[in-house]
């Protein structure tokens, strides 16, 4: 089991956080870059997210939380009847690159990642936009927040690739094992914390 450190809450008492990444959306098929907080869900994203909800019906969220993004939104409120909108969990801002579909701008994108994931240097950012420290502090921050509230309960989160995969490899303690195995559209995985580690025993890929 792959693990980390936090701050404590409640010792004993194991907060399970189902994290999904948002089901197929615009960007996605655009290929474009940035946070784009108004792309929807596509048609193959609603039946992704359909599929999650069947998967999560016998876990029971007491709460589900999400991104402010619209995908994030809806992909949400397929999984329980009260959704709260954190804005920690939203995508990785990208500042003047945002929505640009240039291949440059993509791969770039990806060595930015690469470097906050693998080599632990959280210092790149794509153009003006965010770099790992902030990233990762607000991943952080929204984890920390839900495990506060519900200390010893099961709950739901939904948040995306690049901003997820960042605050987790903080969280866990992942890096180059993860590298290569970008989070599917919609396939929950678990996340726990004891009051003293947080744990990612099995990272989805498809």
């Amino acid at each position: 089991m792959r693990v980390g450190h936090g701050t404590s809450v409640a010792a004993g008492a194991v907060t399970r956080i189902w994290c999904l990444r948002h089901g197929h959306a615009r960007n996605i098929e655009t290929g474009a870059a940035g946070a784009l907080p108004e792309a929807p869900l596509t048609a193959l994203g609603r039946r992704q997210v359909a599929a999650a909800a069947r998967e999560l019906a016998g876990e029971r969220p007491a709460q589900v939380y999400a991104s402010p993004a619209r995908r994030a939104r809806q992909t949400a409120a397929a999984l329980g009847p009260a959704v709260t909108v954190l804005p920690g969990l939203a995508e990785v801002g990208v500042g003047a690159a945002e929505g640009s579909t240039d291949p440059a701008v993509l791969v770039r994108t990806a060595e930015v990642l690469r470097s906050w994931v693998v080599a632990k240097d959280l210092a790149p950012r794509v153009a003006d936009g965010e770099d790992g420290h902030t990233v990762v502090a607000r991943v952080r921050g929204a984890f920390e927040a839900v495990a506060h509230a519900h200390p010893g309960g099961t709950v739901a989160l939904v948040g995306h690739v690049a901003s997820l995969t960042a605050g987790l490899s903080a969280l866990c303690g992942l890096g180059a094992e993860i590298w290569g195995a970008p989070l599917p559209p919609a396939v929950p995985f678990l996340v726990c914390w004891d009051g003293v580690r947080w744990s990612c025993s099995a990272w989805p890929t498809g």
